[in-house]
């Protein structure tokens, strides 16, 4: 059997099937709803994307821009400051640190609402 001479028994054949495959898909449209059946896709799994970074130079313009939103909105007149190139050239704040006394304040704190959690 060739695909260039096809005889009339062929075609005919061929018609048929062709019409048996339309009601098929008539009929799954009528289950459906007129929606065609749901098919599958068979695409590669999209590669995963690395994190964004953000400048320096447009991390300072950002914090800059939010110091000038908060200072409008707390009535003051914004700050102009130049924006930080590196970590390195930044102020060091001085850590904050808490008192012995604070300390133990807070531990017995801790410790009276976890008696009484686990006394329930």
């Amino acid at each position: 059997m060739t695909t260039t001479s096809s005889t009339l028994a062929q075609l005919t054949h061929a018609v048929k099937i062709a019409e048996s495959i339309a009601a098929l898909e008539a009929e799954l449209a009528a289950i459906f709803g007129n929606h065609s059946a749901p098919t599958v896709k068979a695409s590669a799994p999209s590669p995963v994307k690395g994190k964004r970074k953000i400048s320096t130079a447009h991390r300072a313009k950002l914090a800059a821009a939010a110091k000038a939103r908060w200072a409008k909105i707390k009535g003051m007149k914004a700050k102009a400051e130049a924006p930080v190139k590196s970590k390195a050239e930044a102020p060091v704040k001085k850590k904050r640190t808490i008192s012995p006394e604070a300390r133990a304040k807070m531990a017995a704190a801790a410790k009276a609402r976890w008696a009484a959690v686990k006394k329930m």
